[in-house]
C-alpha cells in the first residue's frame, strides 16, 4: 500500500479533522459504535470508538484484510484519549527472517507475554490526552532478536478517542513537530502579545499589603503616645431580653466644669 511510496519523516495513517479519516481503513462494530464528535478538551474533531466489548469493535488499516501496509518507519504514535474503559491497539509486522510478528498493547494486561508469533504487554495511560510512542524495532530486536522491516497491518480497538496515528523515522521533540501533529496546537510566543495590564484601582488590594499597613498605623500610634478616648459601652443584655442598666465612669464622677467663656484677650494669646 505504501511500500512503492516516500517514507520519510511523517506517514499520516490517520487523522481525525480530514473529510474521510476512515478511508483507507475497515470499520467492525457489535453492540457499540465509531463515529467522529467534538472533543472539548482540544477542540477539535476526533474520532471516538466505543463498544460493550474491546475485541468486537475496532479498525483495520489497510481497509482489505489481504493488502499488506508496507511502512518501513520504525517509530508508531498515537493521539489518543483515555476513556477509563479497556482499550487496546495491534500492530502486525514483518521482520528479516521473513515471520509475521504482532504486537498487542492493552490497558487490562498485567504482564508481558511473549509467544512466537504474538507478544501482548501492558500499557499505562495517564488521564486525559495521550501520546503513545511506539518503538517497533526496538520491541521486535527484544521480543524475538530479530531486525524490524515493515509494518504489514494496524487494528486500534475500543474504547478510545483518536486525534492521529503516524509514523515517523525517528522520535522528535515537541518543538519539532509541525502544528498539526501537535495535541494543543503552537504554543504562544509572550514576546510578541501585547500585555495588557489591569489599573491598580481594578484589584483588590493584596491582604499582605494590608496587614503590613495595619502594622505600621499600630506602630505609628504607640510613638505617638496614648491617646485619651472615651470608655466603651458593654451593652449588656439581662434575662428576659431587656437591656440591663450600663454603668460607665462617667456616672459616679463629679460633674465637669463648663469652660471659661471666649473674649478678645484669650483670642490674642491664641493667636
Amino acid at each position: 500500500m505504501y511500500r512503492s511510496s516516500y517514507q520519510k519523516g511523517f506517514l499520516t495513517v490517520l487523522y481525525s479533522v480530514g473529510s474521510s479519516p476512515l478511508d483507507k481503513w475497515s470499520t467492525y462494530t457489535k453492540n457499540g459504535y465509531i463515529k467522529r464528535i467534538y472533543d472539548e478538551d482540544i477542540k477539535s474533531l476526533v474520532l471516538e470508538i466505543m463498544g460493550s466489548n474491546v475485541s468486537t469493535t475496532f479498525i483495520h488499516c489497510p481497509s482489505d484484510c489481504k493488502a499488506e501496509l508496507g511502512i518501513k518507519l520504525p517509530f508508531l504514535v498515537l493521539l489518543i484519549k483515555n476513556m477509563h474503559k479497556y482499550f487496546c491497539f495491534e500492530v502486525k509486522i514483518q521482520d528479516d527472517q521473513r515471520f509475521m510478528r504482532r504486537f498487542r498493547v492493552s490497558n487490562f494486561q498485567s504482564k508481558t507475554s511473549v509467544k512466537p508469533f504474538c507478544t501482548a504487554m501492558p500499557m499505562g495511560m495517564s488521564p486525559g490526552w495521550n501520546q503513545i510512542q511506539f518503538n517497533l524495532a526496538d520491541f521486535t530486536r527484544r521480543a524475538y532478536g530479530s531486525n524490524y522491516l515493515e509494518t504489514v497491518s494496524l487494528q486500534v480497538h475500543a474504547n478510545v478517542r483518536i486525534r492521529r496515528v503516524y509514523f515517523t523515522d525517528k522520535l522528535y521533540t515537541e518543538a519539532e513537530l509541525p502544528n498539526d501533529y501537535r495535541l494543543m496546537g503552537k504554543p504562544k510566543d509572550l514576546k510578541k502579545e501585547k500585555q495588557f495590564k489591569a489599573p491598580p484601582t481594578a484589584r483588590p488590594p493584596s491582604p499582605l499589603n494590608t496587614t503590613r499597613a495595619e502594622v505600621t498605623t499600630a506602630k505609628t500610634e504607640e510613638s505617638a503616645g496614648p491617646v485619651d478616648t472615651e470608655p466603651e459601652m458593654d451593652m449588656g443584655v439581662s434575662d428576659g431580653g431587656k437591656s440591663a442598666p450600663v454603668e460607665t465612669a462617667e456616672s459616679d464622677a463629679a460633674p465637669a466644669e463648663e469652660p471659661p467663656a471666649q473674649t478678645e484677650a484669650t483670642e490674642e494669646a491664641y493667636y
